[in-house]
């Protein structure tokens, strides 16, 4: 399948520097202000340069009213699947259903180790991450009765009550990238969420397929797993490479990779408030007409 017929959803990717807080805070209010979809901000703990994600979000939060927010992707080996729940619950009541989980099973590990996070090797770190995906719909299911209970490998939960539930239906979307973790993408989670940058040629295609193959396999469509993608590049007045050029040429190119490849969900990497202005005001109407167009 090549487009699976989501709507069109465009956002940020901006770098939350410790020294400067309020000028990343600036670019997360001045993406809404723009008409941007979502915000979304790296989670490394270990990292004193960077804000504190989970802290950050909160703040940002309070200080917008329509846009969607999410860490892209939150360090799950220093984050608790269980406190974790309920913070993305509580954050979501707080910002009236605008929170979204992006999820991911770890790297850097050295430094997560560092910080007394447990070191696992890749497969053990798929197997956290299903693990821990229990643990979190498990405690936003707070109608279902008895307490909390997954005996994992790695998360163990015995009877911890239920709730908050989330303001609405939290998506959970994937940082994936090889086959284990692109089959858990389509057997469990929303949406699928890779960086262009570190993608070879034909990798978005080879992921679709094994998370279409695993989805089908699990009795869900295709369709249940969005498909996003973090992208950067630069504006020109001539084109000089893959989104490399004036913005119609970005346009044309995620165009493409929304009917090819079915991306629904762009993030723009950039910390400069020129870039977000034209990805809002050019491409992404410029996207969605094309799009549009290609559909009828």
């Amino acid at each position: 399948m090549s487009d699976y017929g989501h709507p069109l959803l465009f956002g940020s990717f901006t770098t939350p520097a410790s020294d400067d807080p309020a000028g990343t805070v600036a670019l997360a209010v001045l993406a809404e202000q723009v008409g941007l979809d979502l915000v979304t901000f790296q989670d490394h703990p270990y990292q004193p340069k960077l804000l504190d994600t989970w802290t950050l979000l909160s703040y940002v939060a309070a200080r917008t009213s329509t846009v969607g927010l999410s860490a892209n992707v939150t360090n799950l080996p220093l984050r608790p699947p269980a406190v974790l729940a309920r913070s993305v619950a509580s954050l979501d009541l707080l910002s009236g259903s605008r929170v979204r989980l992006g999820l991911g099973a770890g790297a850097f590990w050295d430094a997560i180790e560092a910080m007394g996070g447990r070191r696992l090797s890749p497969a053990q770190g798929v197997r956290a991450l299903e693990e821990a995906l229990d643990v979190i719909r498990q405690l936003w299911d707070a109608g279902a009765r008895g307490g909390v209970r997954v005996d994992g490998e790695f998360h163990r939960v015995h009877g911890a009550k239920r709730g908050p539930a989330p303001a609405h239906p939290v998506p959970i979307w994937l940082g994936a990238y090889k086959p284990r973790m692109l089959a858990l993408t389509g057997r469990r989670a929303d949406g699928w969420l890779p960086s262009l940058g570190y993608l070879q040629p034909g990798d978005l295609t080879t992921g679709n397929r094994i998370i279409d193959d695993a989805a089908q396999q699990a009795g869900r469509s295709p369709r249940d797993v969005r498909r996003l993608l973090n992208i950067t590049g630069r504006f020109g007045a001539v084109g000089r490479g893959p989104l490399d050029g004036p913005a119609e040429q970005w346009a044309e190119e995620l165009a493409d990779l929304a009917l090819s490849e079915g991306v629904s969900v762009f993030i723009l990497g950039s910390d400069d408030p020129e870039d977000l202005r034209r990805f809002a005001a050019e491409v992404a109407p410029g996207v969605r007409e094309l799009v549009a167009a290609d559909r009828r």
